[in-house]
């Protein structure tokens, strides 16, 4: 049920995601849902925040230990999977519930979820290559960025916006890293590759829910 709330969150919305279409998403029965979440939708909701926020994270540390503008780029590609494999009907689950949530708690749980993913980023930023400072603030404008640039390429239904902004991230960390730590320069001819084509897709394992991987974090 957490997964497919996720799904749920990342195509329609906060108030679009009730407990029917979960419960019709994941087949669960329907007496489960209370059982599992006597605090209601609310609670299915945080759960499904911290799932989203973990995905994230678990994505994030396959490029442990890597240059930055590989972390940066993995990062990028990752967004742009989504988009591509939802057709643009997916965006950020954690953005969904962020611009639309009344809920004090829910919303704390969003920015905890934020803060988490770019505290992770810039130290594998500087892990990288990046000097500390550096790291901190380009992890925000990476999260902020792609966040924006998703939202973009939806309402667009193209991958223009999100490819334009992406360049100039890339750019970016590139012009940041230290020398002689991190990835060495490339023309600008090769910089879209390295977003469409940097190490694997995202995981394709269905969940049991069968939420489809397009659709998160």
């Amino acid at each position: 049920m957490v997964e497919s709330a996720v799904r749920l969150l990342a195509r329609r919305g906060l108030q679009a995601t009730s407990f029917s279409e979960v419960l019709d998403l994941s087949g669960a029965p329907r007496g489960s849902v209370y059982h599992h979440f006597p605090g209601g939708k609310e609670e299915l909701v945080g759960s499904a925040l911290d799932a989203a926020g973990a995905i994230a994270i678990d994505q994030l540390e396959r490029k442990a230990g890597a240059a930055a503008d590989e972390v940066a780029a993995w990062f990028v590609h990752v967004w742009r999977e989504v988009l591509v494999r939802s057709n643009f009907e997916a965006g950020c689950a954690v953005l969904a519930v962020t611009v639309a949530a009344d809920s004090p708690a829910l919303l704390e749980q969003a920015a905890t979820v934020f803060r988490t993913w770019r505290r992770r980023l810039a130290e594998l930023l500087e892990q990288g290559g990046l000097d500390r400072s550096d790291a901190d603030r380009y992890a925000a404008t990476l999260v902020a960025t792609c966040e924006g640039a998703v939202a973009l390429s939806r309402a667009e239904r193209s991958l223009e916006p999100f490819d334009l902004v992406a360049e100039q991230l890339l750019d970016q960390v590139r012009s940041l890293a230290r020398p002689g730590r991190g990835s060495p320069r490339v023309d600008r001819g090769r910089r879209r590759d390295d977003m469409e084509r940097h190490g694997p897709a995202p995981s394709t394992r269905r969940p049991r829910d069968g939420a489809d991987p397009d659709d998160r974090p």
